[in-house]
């Protein structure tokens, strides 16, 4: 077993490797795009309402989207990677479902989702469906994360959101895969070895602070939160994980901010 040490350094290897090939990448795409009218911002900075504000906001309007989804990537692949160091991860669940239990879950999700008498989501609700049984097919789901502790015996299914932004669209559907893979496994392992989470990067509410979004709070209960610190937590399976993760991060960021001067200076090359 890793001691806490080696394990911490492992985890800041991966997180200063990580930031420093994700600034490498960004920079060289963007600055072999400055010339391709296709290029992600250039695609994207013809928009005439934003460009009357001027070519710096223009470019900086552009580039934050960019930035923005291509971070959540990296984060992404990171967090798969430092989990690696303490679980074995995989990225879909496949097992026996019955018929039985997939309309049960089909109920359930419509009882969250009503406009009225709608219920409220409780860990208590999908306690015993590995009991219900009837007429079995086989399923295969892709998954987030599907982390196993091989030292304790928990299957941990998880549904990454980034920033924690819940499609209004997705949720139900999202929520219903998460409890056909409980199922699959449950109907396998037994369901205290199984728990679903709804994970988030970060906290956009401010670190510690109560996670209130409605459309993740309609369809996942408290016990289904794993809000920043507590994912970051349990991915390094140390109760430092959030603390180290975020200080490394921090230190290797000056990297990414040195490659968004450079691709300022290609794309913006007049301005001071």
């Amino acid at each position: 077993m890793t001691n806490s040490v080696d394990k911490e350094r492992a985890i800041r290897v991966i997180v200063g490797n990580a930031v420093r090939s994700y600034a490498n990448g960004f920079s060289t795409r963007h600055l072999a795009e400055v010339d391709n009218e296709n290029g992600v911002i250039n695609m994207k900075i013809h928009n005439v309402f934003i460009a009357a504000l001027g070519p710096e906001i223009q470019y900086f309007s552009a580039l934050a989207r960019s930035l923005d989804s291509s971070l959540g990537n990296m984060l992404e692949s990171m967090a798969i990677s430092i989990a690696e160091l303490n679980y074995t991860v995989s990225q879909h669940v496949e097992g026996t479902l019955y018929k039985e239990q997939t309309d049960y879950i089909a109920e359930l999700l419509e009882q969250y989702k009503r406009g009225t008498n709608r219920r409220k989501p409780h860990i208590e609700d999908y306690r015993g469906i590995s009991q219900i049984i009837g007429t079995a097919e086989t399923k295969r789901h892709e998954s987030d994360y599907y982390l196993i502790d091989e030292e304790t015996g928990m299957h941990y299914l998880i549904e990454l959101k980034i920033g924690g932004d819940l499609d209004n669209k997705k949720a139900r559907s999202e929520k219903e895969a998460l409890l056909e893979q409980y199922c699959i496994l449950t109907n396998r392992l037994g369901e205290e070895r199984v728990k679903v989470l709804f994970a988030t990067a970060y906290n956009r509410y401010g670190e510690g602070k109560p996670w209130t979004q409605g459309r993740v709070r309609q369809f996942f209960c408290d016990e289904e939160l794993c809000i920043s610190s507590d994912f970051w937590n349990l991915v390094c399976k140390s109760e430092h994980g959030y603390e180290i993760v975020i200080d490394e991060y921090k230190k290797n960021a000056h990297f990414i901010n040195e490659a968004l001067d450079e691709i300022k200076d290609a794309y913006l090359p007049n301005e001071e």
